[in-house]
């Protein structure tokens, strides 16, 4: 009986030390191998209904009922016919082709240097356009012009090859058709084209009144300044105009909004008439929020159609979206019943109906079915942390689930965060690539009317063969009692509920972002799966302020950030101290940005709790942040003095006891260098010991293989001080 179980022993031992180990090469973004070590994906386009992908060097049609893909042509049939590009290079790559027109055999190829359509059928080049030069571009299909920025001044060239120049008085004072206000409010760009494509919206900033924050480039001789725009809480901001151009009359308008001073203007939306431009304006507290109609032709307002205000703050990130079997209504989609959801109204501002209600969040309405007069939605009605599709009936409000009931669906995203490139455009068929806690990737293909689904693709466990941990998820009580937390619980490789092990909590915290999600591993970053390797236990926690999970959650953290986050993130502990196998002595923080800020604030508040920390781009006093993000959630310094002095971090410089270590990118034009300067000249004040370290040239996150450094440097500081 002794010699089995040596033998087993021994065979278990010989399985274990056979499995790979992972490396942050292999596990950071930036890493040689990373493309190796997440799920294969197949590239898709729609073609009106019909589904295409879009490989390296072909493009087929897919069936969508059987799964089977039929070639249409390959990189080499393009290049035999005449589709080189102005500087006489092949093309190399289709991933980026898309199908522009429903009914007509045509393929639009952008490589850099030339727009192509290539005609498969005829095989053959039947227009192309230069667009060497041009940055923020975007292209209409229906007029083949495209507008663009060069040199600060917007240009526009249109399907002829013909350019026009737009503006004449662009500089670095005066910014053309690009994104306005550092991409709030759901601004992800700076210009519009009408539907027809026949006039140009686009945005004019004026941010000379805006000051200059003093980053320097170091990579000349002599150092030299790179100022950055940055409009901090309380100071002038940037003011921001519409402006209109028609192609046909070759003239340019301003919409008459009125002086922009300490406004915003966001949620742009054209008429399907292509007459009237809807937006949605913000006062600067961002309390209140109106949907204005405006004539494209004058620029004079026609109508306001819609109001609302918070005590606390409105946040409207979505432009109005009109029925397309019925011209004369729209969807409007706010948070004014706690959570995100769908409201029917007409164009004279009346709302018809509500067409989704519950303590859940519509997260995208991704178009329409038009047969079936239904919109299709993503939401997380089935559970918080999941993504799922419905078909919504815009006449009765029933919903008809599309997909499984579980995990994280339709994950093609768009610029603007959306998901409206996995549905077709006529909203008949849905490409759904999605993913579950024990699912990597898999790909069906939906039909809307049935919800009947094709499985077209399953990937493989990239990580079959290596020491994996385990992945939990679960909830803990809020401090304030009553509301769940969800979290991630990462254990060590090999763990033995015997031992006990140190500890790192990650956390971010902060609005507009979750950590928690029910996809592949509950969303764990490959960096957590490292430090399991290495021994330790790791801890995710989405503290009350994190996103999509409706208004109060959100809003607890108003105008003291930092205060409510904490007191759940310590319930978070808590629950780490109730496990046996958690060392209590080693217990580590990490976190970026305002996980940065989370982790300084930890450290400085309860140092008894935590030994060693690592805070990247902290923010340390929210009064040097920007003023668009800054103020929806703290106010100004000036109206909110006591918020931004509890949230301060600078007072808490002398409780600092265990080993923290800040990260900068010395370029940062998100969280500025001022932040962690004056934390450590307020260390250097009161005597306590941070350590620091910068990366030269680096905005507020390292880029490329830069990051698998600075990975290394955060798991080398708990493998020094913590393990």
């Amino acid at each position: 009986m002794k010699t089995k179980n040596l033998i087993l022993f021994l065979f278990i031992a010989m399985t274990a030390s056979a499995q790979k180990q992972f490396t942050l090469e292999d596990l950071n973004f930036g890493g040689n191998n990373y493309h190796n070590m997440v799920p294969k994906n197949r590239y898709t386009a729609w073609w009106g209904d019909e589904l295409i992908r879009t490989d390296y060097d072909h493009c087929s049609l897919i069936d969508k009922k059987t799964g089977k893909e039929s070639l249409l042509f390959t990189v080499e049939t393009l290049n035999n016919h005449g589709c080189q590009t102005t500087d006489g290079r092949k093309l190399n790559s289709l991933y980026n082709a898309t199908f522009p027109y429903p009914d007509q055999p045509l393929v639009l190829i952008s490589n850099g240097t030339d727009r192509i359509l290539f005609d498969w059928k005829q095989q053959k080049c039947i227009w192309s356009q230069p667009c060497i030069g041009e940055t923020h571009a975007e292209w209409n299909a229906a007029s083949r012009a495209v507008a663009f920025v060069k040199d600060h001044n917007l240009y526009l060239t249109d399907a002829k090859g013909k350019t026009h120049q737009l503006t004449t008085d662009g500089s670095r004072d005066i910014v053309y058709g690009q994104v306005v206000n550092r991409d709030e409010f759901g601004i992800y760009k700076g210009t519009f084209w009408s539907n027809d494509g026949q006039k140009l919206a686009f945005y004019r900033m004026d941010q000379s009144m805006v000051t200059d924050y003093p980053l320097v480039d170091i990579n000349t001789r002599i150092a030299m300044l790179q100022p950055e725009k940055y409009p901090m809480a309380g100071e002038p901001i940037h003011q921001v105009k519409m402006g209109v151009y028609d192609l046909k009359t070759g003239r340019t308008i301003y919409l008459n909004t009125g002086d922009p001073t300490d406004r915003y203007f966001t949620n742009i939306c054209w008429s399907p008439d292509n007459q009237l431009i809807y937006l949605i304006e913000l006062n600067r507290k961002q309390t209140d929020f109106s949907l204005d109609a405006y004539d494209a032709t004058t620029g004079n307002r026609v109508s306001t159609l819609y109001r609302e205000h918070s005590d606390k703050y409105v946040h409207p990130v979505n432009p109005i979206t009109f029925l397309p079997w019925d011209a004369s209504k729209f969807i409007l989609q706010s948070e004014k019943d706690g959570f995100k959801h769908l409201y029917l109204f007409n164009i004279k501002g009346r709302q018809l109906k509500q067409l989704t209600a519950g303590k859940w969040l519509v997260l995208d309405l991704m178009g329409f079915n038009r047969t079936r007069k239904e919109a299709i939605i993503l939401s997380n009605e089935y559970n918080p942390i999941q993504n799922n599709l419905f078909a919504v009936s815009v006449q009765t409000g029933k919903r008809r689930l599309l997909d499984n009931g579980k995990g994280c669906h339709a994950n093609i995203n768009e610029p603007d965060r959306g998901h409206k490139l996995a549905l077709s455009p006529m909203g008949n068929w849905i490409i759904d690539n999605f993913t579950t806690p024990d699912i990597p990737r898999n790909i069906d293909i939906i039909n809307v009317a049935t919800g009947k689904s094709l499985s077209y693709f399953k990937a493989e466990d990239p990580w079959l063969g290596y020491q994996v941990p385990e992945y939990l998820c679960g909830t803990i009580k809020a401090a304030d009692g009553k509301t769940d937390l969800y979290y991630r619980l990462v254990k060590p490789v090999n763990f033995d509920a015997q031992k006990r092990y140190p500890t790192i909590i990650y956390v971010y915290g902060g609005p507009g972002i979750r950590n928690v999600e029910a996809r592949w591993h509950y969303w764990s970053r490959g960096w957590e799966t490292y430090m399991a390797q290495k021994g330790y236990l790791l801890f995710i926690l989405d503290n009350r302020g994190s996103c999509n999970r409706g208004r109060d959650f959100e809003q607890a953290t108003f105008h003291h950030l930092g205060i409510e986050e904490m007191k759940d993130q310590m319930r978070g502990v808590e629950y780490l101290k109730s496990l046996p196998y958690v060392d209590t002595s080693r217990m580590g923080i990490h976190g970026w940005s305002f996980g940065g800020f989370m982790t300084t604030n930890l450290m400085t508040t309860h140092p008894e709790v935590f030994k060693v920390g690592v805070a990247g781009g902290p923010v340390i006093d929210w009064k040097w942040y920007e003023a668009m993000y800054g103020e929806r959630y703290m106010g100004t310094p000036q109206s909110n003095p006591q918020g931004f002095a509890e949230s301060s971090l600078l007072p808490k410089a002398k409780n600092l006891k265990g080993k923290l270590q800040i990260i900068i990118g010395m370029n940062d034009p998100v969280v500025l260098p001022q932040h962690a300067l004056n934390f450590l000249q307020e260390c250097i004040q009161v005597g306590t010991q941070p350590d620091f370290f910068v990366y030269p040239g680096e905005p507020h996150n390292m880029r490329g293989h830069q990051s698998t450094h600075l990975h290394e440097r955060i798991s080398q500081y708990f493998d020094d001080y913590l393990k």
